[in-house]
């Protein structure tokens, strides 16, 4: 059973297990134009069934929290003050994990507070994506035109917004229920990821750590995520046939398996190791 919550104006999701097997709380933060609904039709229930207690927050401005009217004013700061607010209520250190511009703020999130371990969903690099627009403009001109489309929020074509976020099949009933959740972004936020604000590896908890990417992934590029793991000095996993959006692709259990599998074996398992 999934429960709503407001955390002080913040839009908080929870789901809790019927038969607990980890101590570990997952909080998921989700990506530009979205909120905590990302997680919930599938990821929530999913890891729920899994044995965690897994929790989603909305970052103010984005869907059921407070601060609408502000939206353009919203940075990267704020937002990660959201994800440490969440976290103080939680009581204790959850396992972070962010989807695209959310794995950005789980990022710089780690610069100021422990976690037990974080999870990178086809993420914006700790350098910003000013490297990444570039890799856009010559590599793939089409998908910046796409983005730009999503960032303005105009009269967005279903096609062109599929193409953008999708690789896999997807039926229409589908699609267009996760169109319509869609939102603008915070214009701040986005000059903040693409030029102002750098994650500060120098000050940075490095948990232990899971990179994931998507081959067909038009915003995110599997060079941007390879170019994440490789300033952290780890390995990445790109699914293979899978795009942008891996919480809503046909093939998401993939991403969810995985992610619990690096789960039983980097943070369950170090938490059994230290009781023994």
């Amino acid at each position: 059973m999934i429960e709503r919550h407001l955390v002080d104006g913040l839009e908080v999701y929870d789901a809790k297990p019927e038969q607990p097997r980890s101590q570990t709380p997952l909080l998921f933060v989700h990506g530009a134009h979205a909120g905590a609904w990302t997680w919930v039709d599938h990821f929530l229930p999913w890891f729920a069934e899994q044995g965690y207690r897994a929790y989603a927050l909305s970052l103010r401005s984005h869907g059921g929290s407070h601060q609408y009217e502000l939206l353009h004013w919203q940075s990267i700061a704020d937002y990660v003050d959201d994800v440490l607010h969440i976290i103080d209520w939680l009581g204790e250190s959850p396992v972070l994990i962010g989807h695209s511009l959310g794995g950005f703020v789980v990022q710089k999130a780690l610069e100021r507070r422990h976690a037990k371990g974080a999870v990178l969903m086809c993420s914006a690099p700790p350098q910003g994506m000013l490297a990444g627009q570039f890799h856009l403009m010559f590599n793939n001109p089409a998908g910046l035109m796409d983005l730009n489309t999503l960032l303005e929020n105009s009269q967005n074509d279903p096609h062109l917004l599929r193409d953008s976020l999708f690789a896999e099949p997807i039926d229409d009933d589908t699609l267009n229920r996760y169109l319509l959740r869609l939102q603008p972004e915070s214009h701040r936020a986005i000059w903040d990821i693409s030029i102002f604000h750098q994650a500060g590896l120098a000050t940075l908890q490095r948990p232990p750590m899971l990179i994931l990417g998507a081959e067909k992934d038009k915003i995110l590029s599997p060079f941007l995520v390879q170019s994440t793991a490789h300033t952290y000095g780890l390995p990445c996993k790109i699914f293979r046939g899978m795009g942008h959006a891996l919480t809503h692709e046909k093939s998401w259990p993939r991403v969810a398996e995985t992610i619990r599998n690096w789960l039983e074996k980097e943070v369950d398992g170090s938490v059994v190791n230290a009781g023994a």
